[in-house]
């Protein structure tokens, strides 16, 4: 790493890296270096699959995804092996998609390893809610557009729309809304916007595995979301955006999937 004076990865630790919005190329200079470190690395479903690449290659690769619908390990078991594998003496990385802290669970795991005493690291990630846009040519904030934006999930632990968001008041909250995970409830959420005073014809962008060869881009109004949905040509994961900010797509749209593997 050229000589780069990196924190040491001690044994009997946990990383807690995120690994960016897919392209192997957007994970942070420590987040490379833990991967080359780790002994142990387990990874989740929204973790691209060319970062892997620049694994220490006598690291035991991990399969930790969670997708909605398929049989996916519990967070409990997770967090308890990330745990015995640290106690084991064993550097451990916990590679999560976009940023640990955002929508990942990494609040989660890394309370439960600061109640066994297991020594962790947080390393941030980019979050597909700011790159995922940025490679759309969607600006999450705009002087021109505005100057608050709102992240949200768009179901709970249960699979369901979040009972505990106020739709009310997130509606006309700020400009722009960004959506993780809102595809599946996304006709009964823009429901909810519209009934809650967003206007109808806001423009909504979907944006399908951002940063990648085959990310896609679907642009539509808030009232005609869950019709686009409905036809089921969207795929996922994907981002969501509401707000005058997508409109710059039409002049900003510079990512050329075909250009690099890496980013």
């Amino acid at each position: 790493m050229d000589n780069a004076q990196f924190p040491p990865f001690e044994p009997g630790s946990v990383w807690l890296v995120g690994a960016g919005p897919g392209a192997a190329g957007l994970i942070s200079m420590l987040g490379y270096y833990a991967l080359g470190e780790a002994d142990i690395i387990v990874y989740d479903a929204l973790v691209g699959k060319e970062l892997l690449k620049y694994a220490n290659p006598k690291a035991q690769c991990i399969y930790a995804g969670k997708r909605g619908g398929k049989p996916s390990p519990k967070q409990k078991d997770i967090s308890l092996s990330l745990i015995d594998w640290a106690k084991e003496g064993k550097k451990v990385l916990r590679l999560k998609g976009g940023d640990p802290f955002v929508f990942g669970r990494g609040g989660e795991e890394s309370e439960t390893l600061a109640k066994a005493g297991v020594k962790f690291r947080i390393v941030p990630g980019i979050t597909s809610g700011i790159g995922g846009l940025a490679y759309a040519g969607i600006p999450v904030t705009h002087r021109d557009t505005n100057q608050a934006v709102i992240f949200l999930t768009g179901h709970d632990e249960t699979g369901a729309v979040p009972q505990a968001v106020d739709w009310n008041a997130i509606a006309t909250a700020a400009p722009v809304i960004v959506m993780f995970m809102a595809v599946k409830h996304l006709g009964s959420i823009s429901q909810k916007l519209v009934s809650a005073g967003r206007k109808p014809s806001d423009p909504l962008a979907i944006l399908s595995n951002t940063t990648l060869p085959e990310q896609s881009v679907l642009t539509t109004t808030l009232e005609k979301a869950g019709d686009l949905v409905e036809m089921g040509n969207v795929p996922t994961p994907a981002i969501v955006v509401v707000g005058d900010v997508v409109n710059y797509r039409e002049i900003l749209n510079w990512y050329q999937p075909s250009e690099n593997r890496l980013g």
